[in-house]
C-alpha cells in the first residue's frame, strides 16, 4: 500500500540524457520511486519539452527543469 505522505513524482525524460539519469538517481536517495515519462514517444511531449529534459513534477506541480536542486527538493519534501 503507498504511503499517503510519499509525494507523486513523474520525470519527462529522454534516452541518453545524463541531466535525467542525475535526477531520477537523487529522487532514489530520498526513496522516491519516479514514473519515467519518455518525452520522445509523444511528438507533443517533444515538442512541449525540446531539450529542456529533465522535467520533475511533483504532486501535479512542475518543481525543476534542467538540473534538481537538492537544496529545495528537502524543502519540497518536508
Amino acid at each position: 500500500m503507498p504511503n499517503p505522505a510519499t509525494p507523486h513524482v513523474t520525470v519527462y525524460t529522454r534516452e541518453g540524457c545524463h541531466l535525467c539519469q542525475d535526477a531520477i538517481e537523487l529522487l532514489r536517495r530520498y526513496d522516491i520511486e519516479p514514473v519515467l515519462v519518455d518525452v520522445d514517444a509523444d511528438p507533443q511531449l517533444a515538442a512541449k519539452f525540446t531539450d529542456c529534459v529533465p522535467v520533475v513534477v511533483i504532486d501535479g506541480k512542475q518543481r525543476f527543469r534542467g538540473r534538481v536542486n537538492e537544496v529545495l527538493l528537502r524543502r519540497l519534501l518536508r
